[in-house]
């Protein structure tokens, strides 16, 4: 019974663990805070760094589009060979 005890508490905390890296995985950062965090960005490399992945990758020939989600519509990249092009930003798509 006194092993049960011991185990409440630390169950406790893996679940409020748990609980928190869910929370930041719902979190979707605004069209404005994905523009910010992008600014500085002018290579594929450097917008991987400081995004991550696209949710959507488009290509036609050298062309290629990386659309990331926001809280309040979409952000997209237009990307010619390495380099980055002018931000644009949507509203979300409806399925």
């Amino acid at each position: 019974m006194t092993a049960i005890r011991h185990r409440r508490p630390m169950f406790a905390a893996l679940a409020l663990a748990a609980s928190l890296a869910l929370a930041g995985c719902l979190h979707e950062d605004s069209k404005a805070e994905i523009v910010k965090k992008a600014e500085q960005a002018t290579t594929k490399a450097e917008l991987r760094a400081a995004l991550g992945e696209p949710k959507t990758l488009n290509k036609v020939g050298p062309l290629e589009e990386w659309v990331y989600e926001a809280s309040d519509g979409v952000v997209r990249f237009p990307i010619l060979g390495d380099r980055v092009g002018p931000v644009v930003t949507g509203e979300k798509t409806k399925n």
